[in-house]
């Protein structure tokens, strides 16, 4: 009975184990850009769609309506006109793609004033309590993404 407590207990740890591993964040100097795409998730966690249209909206954090218009967040005010409007963004944009533009878009559009949310170095003139730290985090990226992959044209 001991022997198998032992086994059982080993057994667990090595899950458990395994599965922190599996689960830590990609940090932000090793996502790896194929064309400007980021084909791997930064959490291997799914994200949440509705957290996702929260942070969207947050003007603390994505704050994607400064720039950019959305059909589906008509109740919010202050829509931006610089970036293209949203509607139907899944239809155009696949999920690795769009996972690249939400971490640094300037891998995928050259002189875009669209900033890196998941970029920790590297910039200049910012202020020293934004130093080695993202706009958002690996899941809130994840969540938004998860979002956006729910704006299709119907």
């Amino acid at each position: 009975m001991r022997i198998l407590r032992r086994a059982c207990f080993g057994a667990l740890t090595l899950i458990l184990g395994a599965s922190t591993t599996l689960a830590a964040d990609i940090a932000p100097g090793d996502v790896v850009f194929t064309d400007g795409a980021v084909t791997a998730s930064l959490t291997g966690v799914q994200g949440d769609a509705v957290n996702g249209r929260k942070v969207f909206m947050n003007r603390k954090l994505g704050n994607c309506l400064a720039c950019h218009a959305n059909s589906d967040m008509n109740d919010q005010s202050f829509h931006g006109e610089v970036g293209p409007v949203l509607d139907g963004v899944a239809s155009r944009w696949s999920e690795v793609e769009l996972r690249g533009i939400l971490v640094n878009s300037k891998m995928m559009f050259e002189g875009t004033i669209m900033p890196a949310f998941y970029r920790d170095a590297g910039f200049t003139r910012n202020h020293k309590s934004f130093e080695g730290k993202t706009i958002m985090s690996a899941q809130q990226i994840e969540d938004v993404l998860a979002y956006l992959l729910t704006l299709n044209e119907e």
